[in-house]
């Protein structure tokens, strides 16, 4: 029974001391420090080479060899493949053979033209006689001409069947294997891609809200899947204004020129970007919320700044001059108002251009430590302006 009564006694008193504990009110400040600051757009796209060739080839035949295999590496002018030469080589002595034929047609039409025209201007032979002579030189004439052009075309065909690189670069395709026939009708039959992997970019898809704020020449960083922990760097080349629109949603392409000596990027990969349109570094920053603070006094708090006689807290704004904001400066236990000077925002800091030192400890927001709750929440911080939790038991 004793045990039970001072029991009894003792669960008021913690009843007691548990409510005697009031909220603590209290001013967080912020310094003014240096940094980095960007204004920018974010957008999405895939990689590709800047220079990507198909090589083909423009006669018929069956593929003798192939020289090259995917991710070859290979020089401007380097034999990748060769097609079967025989009957290319037939084609090219029958277009000489028909051109010795049509020469030696063509020089007996010309002696026999050149003989009856000096007989004809002597009133020697008539003038069917010298139309006849003259129309089948003229004749014989064309014949070794289109004979000329024919063996033109079947060396040409012959040199056709040596595929050569265009350009430096990759292969990244091959769609040919030896032995398998190529035919050339209309278009050129494909037998290998190759990209310039040095110089890659970016086709972005960016929305029509954002696309007025990007220009040529913006520096870009972009990621990608295959490295996440890699930044890549970039320029703005090229924003087309040409609209996609799918599902309702109007996007631009925006070309991103991306160097890759490395080679680390490759065709297809895609690419999470962001597009700079301002961007400074190493300059003074305040934040966000010190220009919007305002203070106020609350009587059952003794450790606040206090306000200089005369001073008015009241909401500063001057539409005159956007870039002119107030803050609150806390020195010696006072807050002092300074109107400073601020140029680009990414919505949690301004960059400050004049009117504050760096280091300056300015107000930000007033924070209320609950001293109840100190043990089981994280700091025990919220507004004074936002409504109580529940007392707990």
């Amino acid at each position: 029974m004793k045990a039970l009564h001072s029991l009894l006694i003792a669960i008021p008193l913690i009843l007691m001391s548990s409510c005697g504990k009031k909220d603590e009110i209290r001013l967080v400040t912020e310094p003014v420090t240096k940094g980095t600051i960007s204004e920018s757009v974010t957008a999405t796209g895939t990689l590709e080479s800047v220079t990507s060739v198909d090589v083909g080839t423009q006669v018929t035949g069956i593929i003798d060899k192939i020289l090259v295999d995917y991710n070859s590496q290979v020089k401007k002018g380097e034999l990748l493949a060769e097609i079967d030469k025989v009957l290319l080589q037939s084609e090219l002595k029958s277009a000489e053979a028909s051109v010795e034929s049509a020469k030696a047609t063509y020089d007996y039409s010309r002696e026999n033209y050149e003989r009856d025209r000096n007989l004809h201007d002597r009133r020697l032979i008539s003038d069917y006689e010298f139309d006849t002579s003259r129309r089948d030189f003229q004749v014989a004439k064309t014949a070794y001409e289109k004979a000329q052009a024919d063996r033109v075309r079947a060396a040409k065909n012959l040199n056709y069947a040596e595929i050569y690189s265009p350009i430096d670069g990759i292969v990244i395709s091959r769609d040919v294997e030896v032995g398998q026939t190529v035919v050339s009708s209309m278009t050129v039959a494909n037998l290998f891609t190759i990209a310039d992997l040095d110089n890659m970019r970016v086709v972005a898809d960016v929305d029509e809200a954002d696309i007025g704020r990007v220009k040529e020449g913006q520096e870009v960083t972009f990621t990608v899947d295959a490295y996440p922990d890699e930044v890549f760097r970039g320029t703005v080349t090229q924003k087309r204004i040409s609209p996609t629109t799918e599902s309702n949603v109007v996007t631009y392409e925006v070309l991103v020129s991306a160097d890759n000596k490395e080679h680390k990027l490759i065709p297809g990969l895609t690419a999470n970007l962001t597009i700079y349109q301002t961007r400074s570094e190493n300059v003074a920053l305040v934040p966000v919320k010190a220009t919007r603070f305002v203070p106020h006094h609350y009587p059952d708090a003794d450790n606040l700044p206090v306000l200089p006689e005369g001073t008015e807290a009241t909401p500063f704004n001057d539409p005159s001059d956007p870039s002119r904001k107030r803050v609150w400066e806390v020195k010696d236990g006072r807050f002092v108002p300074l109107i400073i000077t601020v140029g680009a925002s990414d919505g949690i800091n301004y960059q400050v251009e004049s009117g504050i030192a760096e280091g300056a400890q300015v107000a930000v927001e007033y924070a209320v430590s609950s001293a109840g709750e100190e043990e089981s929440d994280a700091g025990g911080e919220r507004s004074p302006f936002a409504p109580k939790p529940p007392k707990r038991k």
